[in-house]
């Protein structure tokens, strides 16, 4: 049998179990199964085996709607519900908290501090603790926030940061005309041939080289907010312009000049096009604010210290040497300063100067740091109550693995598994009871030193009373189980049973489950021989976050694994300064990641400084295979993104019916008005406002969440309709477009990197980040291989299973044969067997990495005794 019966419980053993029956969730077949309390819990399985529908859509749902439903009407109507789950019954289920994978909220205001509410915490301890210059007000906690108007920098308006458009960022190549698009910032196209139009009648000499025009001249275009309006002659000469001046002929309109600097700033303050608002943001110089040296807040504010630092240098040290400079004020202490403080100190202050070398704020404010200020009783004694509480709690990020972030790091900039653990943190110290804590994947990005960090987070949370369902594909965590929920054995439909439930140890005899060989696997035998590297691209004076002056080389033509704890400079050096120096030499557009409204994160402007020493030229083309979304709306979806639903346009275009009705390949996408439903405008679901309900969405009461009108359904292509076709998944299309080509190489490239399971119409705010990564791997693996490529990925395992990671590794050894590059960032420590080549960064996070450690094949790097990984590595090269 494939489901693990058990006799009906006794009472008081039936109390110790949440007992689900006939689950049906997404792919979930009418699931019955018991699952114990208070214990450590793993739902395993292949992806898109259902083990999320089983532990988020079935469990957490369920939780969340009993806790909701003892809420007011208005009270709900106020909180995002996840929906009712499709189940019989559910008994013996306590309370739940989710902490799902997610990536960081998208506001450059958003930091560490204010996601742990470390922040408030440190705004109350300078308010009533701090120390004043003479004559200066008590300021109320709201007085260190930047995110307020009476905190903030009157300058940067508490960003700490301020962007400027210089002639150098405008005008990248002076040696062009201005007929030759010397000034880039313009647009492209006529809006551009405008200006340059106007120039000419201006009386601006348009075809000498930029450099050689008078600085007034050239300041005036490129800074002037003046709008003169003046005749334009379109495809007239310079001399037949004046010449047509002269005689005051009709010109062909009257054009309106601005100024480039006016353009970029105007056009990203109110565009509406994302395209347009990235475009103009490359001429947007980004530096720290002169007036608050990035630290975001008044200069009242930081005139205030504690412990001889400003709140601002205080926040941008890493959450360990915080905890070191409030140590003494936690224990009481307000003497001299202890060796520990004073070297918590020295060391913001290593920090902060390195940043300065980099370009970043070196400031560190306040006054001498070499006494602690004396404060009166009423002060110490706030002073110690609030610090023991800081340093508590920054005490528990760092059991995390967290001690290397700053309180003043921008979330947009923290990988899905920190935010996580952020989070995770949180609920340690509310100290909550009884209570299922439900999590996503909490080892992603986690090295296995990291690893055991959490490991004790979790055993902490079910020692004071709780449960904790984990939906997890680490190995390591699936061992140290108290249960197993092993769901599948395929994805999609081919899924949705649960093989097995119970302690770890009895999935051994399960034949049909997935996870058991990699479970109890003793070891690889047989290691693959490494590569002979075709030679070394070597980069050289490296600086990109905490690098300072690295130098590091990668084999060419042989597979890279980069490895090093969280924060410890592998993105940094890999995603970062290796793609964009590739990038810059190969003549690519630095990418400008468009964060909200306000302006782009910072260091998405800043750029890795170092150069391409040797090898660069053996890479013709650079491949960046991230985990950002593949569209933001639900009408970008797997199946428009691969370009694989061109073909099936096309094919339904071709049938008889739609030649007959002269229907294009246009009527059969959902975004084109002659084929979509008119009642949702293709997007398959209505929006139902409530009053003193939530506001829900409904499936479109005309198409029934198909998306298209009637007359489109009507067109078939072998027995069914396009909407029938985007509802398919990968397998099921595999099938069904057999004797396609055209279809079937995109389909199969999906299914053998481990997406057969999801639907072809399956919209990108649904996909994860490792998803859709895979996504675009598929995608590029569509195009003709022709060597000399760098295909670079950061932690591309990301939420696979190990027998998707072997379908993955078998793509990527693929390229390699083929004459490429591939250069992984990665924690899994069996792909990091599986390399040629082992770049370890270290030894610890933050400032205490941003080194190689080690450097060589994986069984070379096993040996060494430097570094986080070496122990790790080892039991495979036993």
């Amino acid at each position: 049998m494939s489901t693990r019966r058990k006799p009906a419980p006794s009472s008081a053993a039936a109390a110790a179990f949440v007992r689900v029956r006939g689950a049906r969730e997404h792919n979930l077949k009418n699931v019955d199964v018991d699952i114990p309390r208070d214990a450590l819990v793993v739902f395993s399985g292949i992806s898109g085996s259902g083990k999320s529908s089983l532990a988020f859509g079935t469990l957490y749902a369920e939780a969340q709607r009993r806790y909701l439903e003892s809420l007011s009407p208005y009270a709900r109507r106020l909180i995002d519900q996840v929906g009712v789950p499709d189940v019989d019954a559910i008994d013996g289920l306590p309370p739940a908290v989710a902490l799902q994978q997610q990536r960081g909220t998208a506001s450059v205001r958003s930091s560490v501090g204010s996601v742990t509410t470390l922040s408030s915490l440190l705004r109350m301890l300078y308010s009533r603790a701090g120390t004043y210059p003479a004559k200066q007000p008590m300021l109320y906690a709201e007085d260190f926030s930047p995110n307020t108007p009476q905190g903030a920098c009157p300058h940067c308006h508490g960003l700490g940061h301020v962007y400027e458009v210089t002639e150098a960022s405008m005008v990248p190549d002076p040696s062009l005309s201005i007929r030759e698009r010397a000034i880039a910032a313009w647009p492209p196209a006529w809006h551009g041939q405008n200006q340059r139009d106007i120039l000419v009648t201006l009386g601006y000499d348009v075809d000498i080289p930029w450099r050689d025009l008078p600085r007034k001249q050239r300041d005036w275009i490129l800074f002037t907010e003046e709008q003169p309006v003046v005749p334009v002659y379109a495809g007239f000469t310079p001399a037949e312009t004046r010449a047509a001046l002269r005689r005051k002929e009709e010109p062909s309109y009257m054009g309106t000049f601005s100024g480039a600097r006016r353009y970029v700033l105007h056009t990203f303050a109110t565009t509406q096009s994302a395209m347009m608002k990235k475009r103009v943001a490359r001429y947007m110089v980004g530096t720290a604010c002169p007036v608050c040296d990035g630290k975001r807040l008044k200069r009242e504010a930081l005139s205030v210290t504690f412990a001889g630092l400003d709140i601002g240098a205080l926040s941008q040290l890493s959450l360990s040497a915080m905890a070191e400079a409030l140590r003494p004020a936690a224990e009481g202490r307000f003497d001299a300063p202890t060796t520990a403080a004073t070297r918590s100190r020295a060391a913001g202050r290593k920090a902060l100067q390195a940043r300065a070398a980099a370009g970043g704020p070196s400031h560190v404010g306040g006054s001498d740091v070499r006494r602690t200020p004396d404060l009166s009783e009423e002060k110490r004694i706030a002073a110690q109550r609030i610090a023991h509480d800081l340093v508590e709690r920054i005490g528990t990020l760092q059991d995390l693995g967290l001690g290397y972030l700053s309180m003043d790091r921008a979330t947009p900039t923290l990988s899905p598994g920190e935010l996580q653990r952020l989070r995770l943190a949180t609920q340690i110290r509310s100290s909550l009871f009884g209570v299922v804590y439900v999590l996503d994947e909490p080892t992603a990005g986690l090295h296995p030193a990291d690893g055991e960090a959490l490991y004790r987070a979790l055993d902490q949370l079910k020692a004071g009373g709780n449960t904790l369902f984990v939906v997890e594909h680490d190995l390591e965590m699936l061992r140290r189980a108290d249960w197993l929920v092993d769901v599948g054995p395929g994805a999609g439909q081919h899924g949705g049973r649960v093989l097995y439930s119970g302690p770890p140890e009895g999935l051994r005899t399960v034949k049909a489950s997935v996870t058991a060989p990699y479970l109890f696997e003793t070891g690889r035998g047989e290691r693959r021989t490494p590569r002979t590297p075709a030679g070394w691209l070597e980069l050289r004076g490296i600086h990109r976050n905490n690098l300072h002056g690295l130098d590091a080389r990668f084999p060419l033509g042989a597979f890279t694994a980069v490895t090093g704890v969280s924060g410890s400079g592998k993105s940094s050096l890999v995603s970062q300064a290796l793609v964009e120096l590739v990038g810059e030499h190969l003549g690519h557009e630095p990418v400008v990641e468009e964060v909200d409204s306000e302006l782009p994160v910072p260091s998405s402007i800043e750029r890795a400084r170092g150069r391409l020493h040797a090898g660069a030229k053996a890479i013709k083309r650079l491949v960046n295979v991230d985990q950002k979304p593949i569209g933001r709306t639900p009408r970008s979806n797997l199946a428009t993104y691969t370009g694989l639903f061109d073909h099936v346009r096309r094919l339904f275009a071709g049938t008889r019916m739609a030649k007959a009705r002269r229907y294009s390949a246009g009527r059969f996408s959902f975004n084109v008005a002659q084929g979509r439903c008119d009642t949702c405008e293709g997007e398959g679901f209505v929006h139902v406002e409530l009053l003193f309900m939530p506001s829900v969405y409904a499936p479109c009461p005309t198409c029934h969440g198909q998306r298209y009108n009637a007359k489109t359904l009507e067109v078939e292509w072998n027995g069914r309709n396009i909407a029938q076709v985007l509802a398919m998944t990968v397998e099921e299309a595999l099938l069904f477009f057999a004797e396609e080509a055209p279809v079937q190489r995109p389909l199969q490239l999906l299914r053998d990197i481990g997406l057969g399971y999801l639907r072809l119409g399956q919209p990108a705010t649904e996909l994860s980040g490792g998803e859709a990564q895979r996504i675009k791997l598929a995608t590029e693996l569509q195009r003709s291989q022709h060597g000399s490529s760098l295909y670079v990925l950061d932690e591309p395992t990301t939420g696979l299973h190990p027998a998707d990671v072997d379908k993955l590794m078998a793509q990527l050894h693929g390229l390699v044969d083929a004459g490429n590059t591939v250069v992984v960032v990665e924690h899994d420590l069996r792909v990091v067997a599986d390399a040629d080549w082992v770049i370890d960064v270290g030894p610890g996070a933050g400032e205490q990495g941003g080194t190689i450690v080690a450097a060589g094949t994986p069984a070379q790097v096993s040996r060494v005794t430097t570094g986080a990984t070496a122990r790790y590595l080892r039991r495979w090269f036993k």
